[in-house]
């Protein structure tokens, strides 16, 4: 009997523990089944909240364009274009075109006067399109300031550089005109006087219409024949491309680096051909570089007695 009982009382013990097992297990389960439910919502809650925020594009912004001088904003700038590369290059081309047409500034050089003291001059002012061209082609959205680079370069001549900078030629040309043509000659006699004295550092940058300035009846410029589209018409200051054809011929053989020349559209008398430089004010330039590693002085004389005009480039004796 005694068995009996223990035998059910063991067996009964067996029972529980298996019912408490599966009851335990069951709600383990349950447990984990809702926590991987609320895993999943909120996963699902995660990818809800992506897609609902706008991912940011390079066309929805607006950049601020700043000087890389002071920081100051010069524009803002909204690339709407931006993936269009065509259309997109050419804006931004454009654009930094018309930014550089209010900051590019042309090197005054310096002047030595009577005394042989160095006067005005100002600093170049260039604003590097192909380089804010770049900038704007890798735009992204985490950074809204776009340089734009400008650079300024002083004349690079002193009082010590200069000293007997006129000491030495190192190449002269001279061109003849007609003593009897007053109105041109005048023109002649003005552009020289503007030229003359002017001193170029090493890596000072030379413009002839910068230099002489534009031709104008009040500032004395005669009207005279100047050549225009293979035609001899009156304009005022016509002659003075006699000077910068004359300039470039002494800056030619002075070794010095010329960056901008055009040719008359017609054969002119005063230099043999291919050997002239026109000008005109608001179109084709004369532009040079003194590309010596020392100082140079611009001589330049018209002679309206015996019609003779003169430039001369010249040094100091110690710089050659």
């Amino acid at each position: 009997m005694k068995k009996v009982l223990g035998a059910l009382l063991l067996g009964a013990t067996i029972v529980s523990a298996f019912i408490a097992y599966s009851m335990y297990t069951n709600h383990s389960a349950k447990q984990t089944a809702a926590i991987e439910q609320k895993q999943a919502a909120k996963k699902a809650e995660k990818k809800t909240e992506k897609k609902k925020k706008p991912v940011l594009k390079v066309e929805d912004l607006t950049y601020q364009l700043k000087d890389s001088r002071t920081g100051q904003v010069m524009k803002e700038f909204k690339p709407v274009h931006y993936k269009d590369k065509d259309i997109y290059d050419q804006e931004i081309k454009q654009l930094a075109s018309e930014l550089a047409k209010g900051i590019d500034t042309p090197m005054q050089n310096i002047k030595m006067d009577a005394n042989g003291s160095l006067t005005g001059g100002s600093k170049q002012i260039i604003l590097k399109e192909a380089e804010l061209v770049k900038n704007l082609q890798n735009l992204n959205t985490k950074q809204l300031d776009v340089k734009v680079p400008i650079y300024e370069t002083a004349p690079n001549v002193t009082a010590a550089s200069a000293q007997g900078i006129a000491d030495v030629s190192l190449a002269s040309y001279s061109t003849r005109f007609r003593p009897s043509d007053t109105s041109r000659n005048r023109n002649v006699q003005l552009s020289a006087q503007a030229i003359n004295n002017v001193v170029l550092g090493p890596g000072d940058s030379f413009s002839y219409n910068q230099t002489v300035g534009e031709r104008t009846a009040e500032r004395g410029y005669q009207p005279a024949p100047e050549i225009i589209n293979k035609q001899l018409v009156m304009g005022i200051g016509g002659g003075i491309c006699q000077t910068s054809s004359t300039l470039f011929n002494a800056i030619d053989g002075a070794g010095l680096q010329v960056t901008a020349r055009s040719h008359h559209s017609k054969h002119v008398g005063y230099v043999p051909a291919g050997r002239d430089a026109t000008v005109s004010w608001g179109g084709p330039d004369f532009k040079f570089t003194n590309n010596k590693d020392y100082p140079v002085i611009i001589k330049a004389y018209a002679n309206v007695n015996t019609g003779v005009l003169t430039v001369d480039v010249r040094t100091s004796q110690r710089s050659i």
